[in-house]
Order: structure tokens, then sequence, then C-alpha cells
């Protein structure tokens, strides 16, 4: 596999107020005490025997605990984060609470270096923005995500 490589589903709905987007604060201790560029559309890695399709709703269900919705998938395309990760999205039209949704979990040495290992939840709140909102919560690779999905909706739509 050349490099790392994620893939997500961006959720959208039209409110009264307008178009919104559901996004996930990343959970664990290095995203914490931050708001701005600390969210994140649902997403992870995938391998090469697994689609970029099917990871990102597998991903979907994993980090939200809520199923993906069954709508279609509208491609956004990737971007490359700072990290030099590959992320490939979609957007889907779709509506959950987000009272309802129940994190998935990774484990991590923490503090640093003092062999205990603590599990924390993959996001720790999962909110509506919309969308100029949206673009200063979300890590700034993401937001051309924002973009591309505003141009590919009908005319008034957003």
């Amino acid at each position: 596999m050349a490099g790392r490589r994620s893939a997500g589903l961006l959720m959208f709905r039209t409110s009264d107020d307008g178009l919104e987007v559901l996004l996930g604060h990343m959970g664990g201790p290095f995203w914490a005490r931050k708001d701005a560029g600390a969210w994140s559309v649902p997403k992870g890695e995938y391998a090469d025997d697994e689609t970029p399709e099917a990871a990102a709703r597998r991903e979907f269900a994993e980090e939200l605990g809520l199923p993906a919705p069954d709508g279609p998938l509208v491609p956004l395309g990737e971007v490359k984060q700072s990290g030099g990760k590959t992320v490939t999205v979609w957007a889907v039209e779709g509506d959950l609470s987000p009272e309802d949704v129940v994190p998935g979990t990774f484990t991590l040495e923490w503090p640093p270096k003092s062999g205990q290992m603590r599990e924390f939840p993959e996001v720790d709140r999962v909110a509506w923005f919309d969308l100029d909102t949206a673009r200063e919560k979300l890590v700034t690779a993401q937001r051309t995500f924002l973009d591309r999905l505003a141009e590919s909706l009908p005319s008034g739509a957003g």
C-alpha cells in the first residue's frame, strides 16, 4: 500500500437554517482542549482489500455507532492532509440526532511513556454545523470538502 489512506462520509441535511453538515470532534487527549481545527468528517483508514466506499460506510458506523445512511453517495474527491494521509470523502444526505451517537474507542498509551494503556472515544462529541461554522471547526485540509459539497448541490440547496 502506498501511503496511508482514509475514507469517510460527510452527512448533510437541509434545515430551516440552510445546509448543515455533521462533524465529529476528534477524541483523545491531543484534541481535548481544542475546538477550531479539531473536528473531522467521520472517516478512517483502510487497506488494499477494501474499497474506499465500503471503508467510508464502515468507518461511519464504527466512529458513530450508527449505520451509515443508505442514500446515494456524492463523490467529493480526495485531499492530502498535512501529515501525508490521503482522505477520500463522499457526501450523503441523512439526519441523525447527535445524542444517539455511541462512539467507537481506541487504545493509547497515556500519559506518554507511562506504560499505562487507556481507552478513548474516537469522537468525543458530534454536532451539526452550517457551512461557515463547519469551515472554522474542520481540520484545514478537509475544508475543501465543504466547497465541493456546495458546488455539487442544486443551486439554492445550500
